[in-house]
């Protein structure tokens, strides 16, 4: 099976726009300082013919703000590409020269690398010679990669959370990333909509093993009783969603499947039993899922419904 690809600029894009001001906070405060937050649109991509690769590439994000009263833009462009890249100086130059000759307004540009690797990224271009100095142009970074996640464990800031997912954990960490990603989440306090993306953005980037998720589990009940349980709580909330998502998917198959069989047998017999066969098709699978992250058989049985002989055979 071919791995699915990542849309890594929709979902960063997401979560900047989503939770700007906090991302200001969080990286750059004293540029947060000199722009008015009240005053913050979202202007559509702008689209550029990159001289240097002949690619077309667009800005992530382009915001228009005012800078101490006077009409403003923030450039935030997401690099993903995890080679070293001598010409990207020029590339932030670039969008930023023929923004302003668009515009005519102060303009912040920032750049993030997202990458798994570490680089020591450039931040200028300058181009001097012994005489003059025709050019300086600087731009602000944050390497994700390069970030000491423990350090902002405790900022209860929504950006933080989400890409403690990408910052420089090792490969033992997994699980303790994660569950202080669940303790800011329940801290936070958000909507619905707002925790989900942040999830899911997590969950994008950082995603445990079965043995993982066990551990997991194991380590949040030793946490202090009340944070365990609402950090426990939360878990649960999103195992049932994985629960529901298994079930309409099996419920799909199993439509698709008596379709199939429908043709031969006749529609609606086929749909009817395609749709029966999908759903406790999509529930053994869950319940198998659940089993094998240490349900007990209660909880199974609650969240699914399945008899609870049912779930007894699949345990053994």
């Amino acid at each position: 099976m071919a791995k699915q690809r990542i849309d890594h600029d929709r979902l960063f894009k997401e979560l900047l726009s989503t939770f700007f001001e906090d991302f200001l906070l969080l990286f750059f405060p004293d540029v947060y300082e000199h722009i008015d937050v009240h005053h913050l649109s979202f202007l559509s991509e702008e689209l550029f013919t990159d001289v240097t690769a002949g690619e077309k590439r667009s800005v992530d994000l382009l915001v228009e703000t005012k800078v101490k009263g006077e009409d403003g833009l923030v450039i935030v462009h997401v690099e993903h590409q995890s080679y070293k890249q001598r010409t990207f100086p020029e590339r932030m130059f670039l969008y930023f020269s023929r923004l302003f000759q668009k515009h005519r307004r102060h303009i912040f540009p920032i750049a993030i690398f997202s990458y798994d690797e570490r680089h020591d990224e450039p931040s200028s271009l300058m181009i001097q010679f012994p005489f003059l100095t025709v050019l300086d142009f600087r731009f602000l970074t944050v390497e994700l990669r390069k970030l000491p996640w423990r350090e902002y464990i405790r900022r209860d800031n929504p950006v933080a959370a989400a890409l403690l997912s990408k910052m420089g954990y090792n490969e033992s960490e997994k699980v303790e990333v994660k569950k202080e990603f669940l303790r800011m989440l329940v801290r936070l306090e958000l909507d619905e909509a707002k925790q989900r993306l942040l999830f899911g953005f997590f969950e994008t980037y950082l995603r445990l093993s079965e043995a993982e998720e066990i551990q997991l589990r194991n380590e949040v009940s030793q946490m202090e009783t009340k944070e365990a349980k609402q950090v426990m709580e939360l878990i649960i909330s999103y195992e049932q969603r994985g629960i529901e998502k298994g079930i309409q998917q099996g419920v799909k198959q199993g439509i698709e499947q008596g379709l199939k069989q429908g043709i031969k047998q006749g529609m609606k017999q086929g749909m009817k039993q395609g749709r029966q066969e999908g759903i406790e098709e999509g529930k053994l699978d869950v319940v198998k899922r659940m089993l094998a992250k240490g349900y007990d058989v209660d909880t199974i049985h609650e969240l699914t419904g399945l008899p609870m002989e049912k779930i007894e055979q699949l345990k053994k």
